[in-house]
């Protein structure tokens, strides 16, 4: 049972249901910057406790960096599926002491379940769904029992079923999604990584915009959709952390992907 149901029930009680608080929330807020939503997002009481969760990919900077100027001490989530590219876990080790982040928890899943579903990590190879089904949804699910709330990377640019993407959204009714960078452009993203001159992943310069698992992620061509590169050949575009309707999102969702799944 999370150690956070007292609050989770204490917030109902004052607050309302998770539909009423995002209502609110994204009234509130309507008319307010991505900095602007996250900084005051931090600190409203409605939302509760608070992580980001961050795959320390090609855009994950810019939510990291605004969270160590903001505050550094915001739990960061970091699924580490034992399937990730080096550079990915040199790349967040750079940024956890370059950025001060203070609170960055590294989730792996679950060694007896990794024995029993996928001994020879070679899961991906037949049943890819059921590959990140174990090795991140999982232990992110888990990982997010203690929260009330938890901040995205999502945007509306990244396809149809998030050209409507508020600031914040109702997930299954238990806790609430928020999405700062919502209203962004993929400019917005460049300029400000440049503005702030942060560090860029390193398998970007290698032609990777978007990257996932090193076994299946593979590099982007010119004129490819950014997202071409993860699974690539297969009818899969989601990781599958990420809910639709009520329904965890794995196969194609209405329209290109771009960037980050976080």
């Amino acid at each position: 049972m999370p150690h956070n149901l007292a609050e989770a029930i204490s917030l109902r009680e004052e607050f309302g249901s998770v539909d009423d608080r995002v209502a609110r929330l994204n009234a509130r807020y309507a008319n307010h910057s991505a900095t602007s939503v996250l900084e005051l997002a931090l600190r409203d009481r409605e939302l509760g406790r608070i992580a980001l969760v961050s795959s320390f990919g090609a855009e994950s900077v810019v939510l990291l960096h605004m969270i160590s100027v903001m505050k550094p001490d915001t739990p960061v989530i970091f699924i580490d599926t034992e399937m990730l590219f080096e550079e990915t876990i040199q790349y967040q080790l750079d940024l956890i002491d370059k950025l001060d982040l203070r609170d960055v928890r590294r989730i792996s899943p679950s060694p007896t379940r990794v024995a029993a579903h996928d001994p020879d990590g070679l899961l991906h190879l037949s049943d890819k769904d059921s590959c990140c089904d174990l090795r991140k949804t999982v232990p992110l699910q888990n990982a997010l029992g203690n929260f009330d709330a938890w901040i995205t990377g999502r945007k509306r640019f990244q396809g149809s079923t998030r050209a409507t993407l508020d600031f914040f959204e109702n997930e299954e009714n238990t806790r609430i999604k928020i999405n700062p960078l919502a209203y962004w452009a993929p400019e917005d993203l460049k300029d400000y990584m440049i503005n702030n001159r942060l560090p860029r992943h390193p398998l970007v310069a290698k032609g990777y915009p978007s990257i996932g698992c090193a076994p299946c992620t593979s590099p982007v061509k010119d004129g490819e959709d950014p997202r071409a590169g993860r699974w690539r050949g297969e009818d899969k575009t989601e990781c599958g952390i990420h809910f639709v309707n009520g329904k965890i999102v794995r196969g194609p969702i209405g329209g290109p992907i771009t960037g980050d799944a976080s």
